[in-house]
Formats: structure tokens, sequence, C-alpha cells
């Protein structure tokens, strides 16, 4: 019965538009809400964007279109709640808050991920081009995939361009100044970082196959200024 929902679950979060971002059986020290019920969560599926191929059903979508304030964490809710329903699982999102939820933290529970000088999660295959949207809690503990262990690629990369690459020094090893940011990218001379994306973030060398297109860069780089007036 479990085989069969985890395998009909993950047809779904494909057919969601979502990427199956990882899963872990919840332990006491994972922080994970109880359900509303007082059930505890026993599985949680990790849900989300890997490389750009899951763009272009958020852009296709009635929320990418309305006008109305945060289109891709509306978009993302109404999708992972349409899987919460249907599999009597409950949502979870890394905007509710405070007290904000560790996702980061879950993230190194379902994935072989590693923080990166960024301050981004990098992955080994997806690099610094993936998000977690959300997550699906279940009250049934499923057999997930063990986690495959992998090293930081960060720990071999001698060069780091990514903390050299930024044109108004706005990040080093343990820093960002995100007010330096901010301010290049809304000037004529940040258009390329506003269009094309952060240049520290485009200069690593792990999975640039799967870097954002145009389109989803942009908008990710004028949520960014909204989220700092």
């Amino acid at each position: 019965m479990e085989v069969g929902l985890l395998a009909a679950l993950r047809a779904a979060v494909q057919a969601s538009g979502l990427a199956w971002r990882g899963a872990f059986a919840v332990e006491e020290r994972d922080g994970v809400p109880a359900f509303t019920d007082g059930r505890a969560a026993r599985t949680v599926v990790l849900l989300g964007f890997a490389g750009s191929a899951h763009w272009a059903g958020f852009a296709a979508s009635d929320e990418a279109h309305d006008g109305a304030p945060d289109p891709l964490d509306r978009w993302s809710r109404r999708q992972i709640e349409a899987l919460a329903r249907r599999f009597d699982g409950t949502g979870l999102y890394p905007s509710d808050g405070p007290p904000w939820l560790p996702f980061q933290r879950w993230a190194a529970r379902a994935e072989a991920v590693h923080p990166s000088p960024l301050g981004i999660l990098i992955h080994p295959a997806w690099g610094l081009w993936h998000a977690y949207r959300g997550a699906l809690a279940l009250a049934t503990e499923l057999a997930v995939e063990r986690l495959m262990v992998a090293p930081s690629p960060c720990a071999t990369c001698a060069a780091r361009p990514c903390l050299s690459r930024c044109p108004v020094d706005a990040i080093g090893t343990g820093r960002y100044d995100w007010r330096r940011c901010a301010e290049h990218v809304r000037s004529p001379s940040g258009e390329d970082c506003l269009t094309r994306g952060c240049r520290a973030r485009l200069a690593c060398p792990v999975g640039a196959e799967h870097r954002y297109e145009p389109a989803e860069a942009e908008f990710h780089m004028r949520a960014f200024l909204r989220s700092r007036g």
C-alpha cells in the first residue's frame, strides 16, 4: 500500500508542475509541526523547482498574469494544497512565519545539498539553480529513498569565482551587503544583473547548464527588489 501511495504521490507531484525535491522520515529534532487535528507528521516531502524546466508551468498560470502580489507563492500554494487534499496531508511553506520553518535543515535531510559561500544551498547536479517552494507533510510513514551522501562541490573549488564577480563587491566570505546589491541592481549600471540574474550566482560552474532563463532570472531579481522596499 505504501509503495503504491509513494508512486501515486510522485506522479501527482510531476503533474502539478513542481519537482520532487526529496523526502525524509520525521524525527522529533526536525521540528515538523503536527497536524491541526493533533496527528504527528511521519513523512515530509520537499517540493520546488530544479533548473529552469519547471518555470513554464508557473509562467502559463493565472497567478503569473493576474497582477496580484506574490504570484509564485500563490501558485505554489495552490499546487501543494491540491496535493495535500488528495493525499491527506498538510502543506508547509517557507513564507509562513514567524516562527519560520527550518527548510534549509529539512533540505539537508532530503537531498545531498550543502551551504555555499553565497548562503544558497548548492546541489551537486543542479548547482545553485534550484528552489524549495514548500513541503507536504504526511501522517503516513512512507518508505522513502535513503539519502545519498555526496561531498560539497564547493570543497574542491579553489577559484571560488562566486566571491569575486559581484561588480560592487556586495558579496564576500561570510558577508552579504544587500543594500549595496539592491542599489546597484536598481541603477542603470545594474541592468545586466536585473535582466540576467546575480553575476556571483552565474559565476558558479556547478550545474551551469541548468541556469535560469532570462525571464525567470528577471522575475526573481525584481521580487528581490520589492522585498527590499
